[in-house]
């Protein structure tokens, strides 16, 4: 009979040991398993923002194609290029051109013919 309570109380033991470490073991994998979880879902967050930033600079970038796209149409015609070249001062055989000069100041041109409350206390003085 002491031999029986003996592999009793060896088995007990062991059984205790044994479930505790498997119990241990799982908490682990399930630790690691969240955490992981918990990761992957960020970097999905993360990747789907950058996604949503990827597709406005495509739209961007595609509004500015197209507008590049019109700017090589318009200087595929003659008018533009006679436009640009008589903007560099070129002309037409026959033509005259005609420049206009600004207007010459005097002291009086700038300030439109009034001066200031202090210019005519300055002249009376005799500065």
């Amino acid at each position: 009979m002491i031999s029986k309570s003996r592999r009793f109380k060896k088995s007990s033991h062991q059984t205790i040991f044994f479930s505790i470490l498997i119990g241990s073991l799982l908490v682990l994998v399930i630790g690691f398993l969240t955490f992981s979880n918990l990761k992957i879902s960020q970097r999905r967050t993360d990747l789907t923002a950058k996604i949503g930033d990827l597709k406005k600079e495509i739209q961007i970038l595609e509004k500015k194609n197209q507008e590049l796209r019109a700017g090589i149409t318009q200087t595929e015609s003659e008018s533009y290029w006679e436009e640009r070249i008589r903007e560099q001062g070129y002309k037409k055989p026959g033509e005259e051109q005609v420049v206009i000069l600004p207007g010459e100041e005097g002291e009086e041109g700038k300030t439109g013919g009034q001066k200031g409350l202090w210019q005519r206390i300055l002249e009376k003085i005799g500065f």
